[in-house]
């Protein structure tokens, strides 16, 4: 079964790995922040439960409730947490899905609808971890090419503190790891909200780019304004 789109993907040595996850992200030191109860809007849920059933509203309404408790006290608690929570999702191809051959899910679109691709687990993660107070300087969605499975495949990937060796949230994979136990991987780029990373070119420090460059990251981002409220369904 084809798991993610097929993106081209030069062919790098597998230590590449370790060095551009290891490298490859100048963030921050900041500890998880708290942030404001997020809730989600009414006529979303509604509109949720209409379209996708009961059920919809309530994957939705447990997503609510795990942000809205965010007493962790550590990023890697909260991590874990947000891993599994999206990981109980079942893994659809787009065009099975959504009638499309590529199509980027909002959060709120992935679970109504139960199910996604490995963009979409990941763009979950990320929106959400972004949301409970995470640094986005320490998060990236990183396209890599699965050695196992011979195709493209998005995971999370986390830095703690700038140069660190980064940890990799998969949906493949329900364990989350460090990028050096993670050789089945190899990097083909990585962006974030305001950048964009070729693997090799990255490595050296060298930004190529941000992430409007991205045709589908600005069509998510339409449909998805910062506080999730105004996702469409």
């Amino acid at each position: 079964m084809l798991l993610c789109k097929e993106h081209p993907a030069p062919r790098y040595p597998v230590i590449v790995l370790v060095l551009f996850f290891l490298f490859s992200n100048a963030c921050s030191i900041f500890p998880v922040q708290a942030r404001d109860p997020y809730a989600l809007d009414p006529k979303l849920l509604d509109n949720a439960e209409k379209k996708f059933g009961q059920s919809a509203k309530k994957r939705l309404l447990a997503w609510q409730e795990l942000m809205q408790h965010n007493d962790h006290q550590n990023d890697l608690a909260l991590l874990n947490e947000v891993n599994s929570f999206f990981n109980a999702m079942a893994f659809v191809a787009d065009i099975d899905h959504w009638q499309q051959k590529d199509y980027w899910a909002t959060p709120v679109e992935f679970l109504a609808s139960n199910g996604g691709d490995c963009e979409d687990f990941s763009l979950a993660k990320y929106f959400t971890l972004k949301k409970m107070g995470i640094a986005e300087s320490k998060l990236n969605l990183t396209y890599v090419t699965s050695l196992v499975l011979k195709q493209a495949h998005m995971v999370v990937t986390y830095y703690e503190s700038p140069g660190a060796e980064p940890l990799v949230l998969d949906n493949l994979v329900k364990e989350i790891k460090p990028a050096s136990q993670r050789s089945d991987l190899l990097p083909v780029y990585s962006f974030n909200g305001t950048g964009l990373w070729l693997a090799k070119a990255r490595g050296r420090g060298q930004l190529v780019g941000d992430s409007t460059n991205l045709k589908r990251w600005q069509d998510l981002m339409k449909r998805m304004p910062e506080g999730f409220a105004e996702d469409s369904l």
